[in-house]
């Protein structure tokens, strides 16, 4: 029997024909040695479920360890994983680590800041058979999938970041790979009216980070900061600290706080109150989203999305809404959940993702799968 989280048709089966042509590719072109570093147990869910946005210590073999043969099986896997947007858009980011580190005027650790230290995992034996995943990770990428029966039954989280967010290309052209998730999502509170404004914008001040992080995941009652327990170790003590700044900046006005905490129950304004127009707004904003994966799936993705009702999504900003100020806003549906931030380096640099709040990593559907096949 099917269920809401899985992509079904010929596109998607197809897709993951060649997703497990091309992870079969790259594996038959690895050494012994590098074939142990890159093939982990489906079963470890600890660290199938262990990703990050930030420039950590990584299992998997990045391309830093490839010969320029491999390098392109391994991109040619990726692809399969992205549309020609998403990969043109996940491309540019991996090249700003070069003009990061030139901004950074080359003082950060050799390890810290290069364009090939992207690292690609998978998780068991491609197989239409058994569950197996791959995952394509670095510094402001994250791509994760897990196929179950020949079926793709998660493409979350997708995590798409940027530092900077723009930077100039001559005296009039700016470089933004993500500039229409910032763009669309201004343009939509620009549109509402006052009252819909005062619903929207829960807090003038936006929080250091996504809130739910890189936490497996999606918990009721989250901020940053508040269970060290299951997000990067090597991030905690920047959160805490921008926490407390957080803190610190609203003052007595624990209100605005809790106005950011993630809830079950979502906040914000609703697609209900939105107009016609304005719900085509979001519905672009969101399909920026979607479309950062193959046209297969983001066909199936965009239907569900329309299928569960634009009225039940809302939208929550933080923050200012004028350009080139901290802000922050959240998407939340019955079955996912976008987050957006862009609040450090004088609000030049971006988190966004998209999460399935139930079947991040296949979780839901694997628990299906697992009860009938035992």
């Amino acid at each position: 029997m099917a269920t809401p989280n899985e992509f079904y048709g010929s596109g998607a089966v197809a897709l993951v024909q060649r997703m497990g042509e091309a992870a079969a590719d790259f594996l038959a072109s690895l050494s012994t040695d590098q074939r142990i570093q890159t093939q982990l147990d489906f079963s470890d869910q600890s660290e199938r479920t262990n990703w990050h946005y930030t420039p950590v210590e990584r299992k998997g073999l990045p391309f830093t360890e490839m010969d320029r043969q491999q390098q392109r099986l391994a991109q040619k896997l990726v692809t399969t994983g992205l549309s020609r947007g998403g990969y043109n858009t996940a491309t540019t980011i991996m090249g700003i680590e070069t003009l990061l580190d030139a901004k950074e005027e080359w003082t950060a650790p050799l390890w810290w800041r290069d364009s090939k230290l992207y690292h690609v995992t998978i998780f068991g034996e491609p197989s239409v058979d058994k569950p197996w995943g791959w995952r394509f990770e670095g510094h402001h990428i994250s791509l994760n999938y897990t196929i179950v029966g020949g079926q793709i039954v998660a493409p979350t989280p997708t995590f798409f970041g940027s530092n900077p967010a723009r930077s100039p290309l001559g005296q009039t052209a700016w470089l933004r790979p993500l500039s229409a998730i910032e763009d669309l999502a201004r343009e939509l509170v620009y549109e509402f009216d006052e009252g819909q404004r005062a619903s929207a914008v829960v807090t003038p001040i936006a929080p250091p980070d996504i809130v739910a992080l890189n936490r497996p995941v999606i918990l009721d009652q989250m901020l940053p900061g508040e269970t060290p327990g299951i997000v990067d170790p090597s991030n905690v003590s920047d959160q805490f600290q921008n926490l407390e700044k957080f803190k610190q900046a609203l003052g007595a006005e624990a209100e605005h706080l809790e106005a950011v905490r993630y809830t079950t129950k979502p906040k914000g304004i609703q697609g209900a109150q939105m107009s016609y127009a304005q719900q085509e707004i979001l519905l672009k904003l969101i399909g920026e989203y979607i479309h950062r994966m193959p046209d297969e799936l983001a066909e199936i993705e965009m239907a569900k999305v329309k299928e569960q009702g634009v009225d039940q999504i809302h939208f929550v900003w933080a923050g200012p809404i004028e350009p080139y100020q901290p802000h922050y806003y959240r998407l939340q549906g019955p079955r996912f959940l976008v987050e957006y931030d862009n609040v450090q380096n004088d609000a030049n640099h971006i988190h966004s993702v998209w999460r399935d709040s139930q079947n991040d990593f296949g979780a839901d559907i694997l628990a299906h799968h697992y009860a009938h096949a035992h």
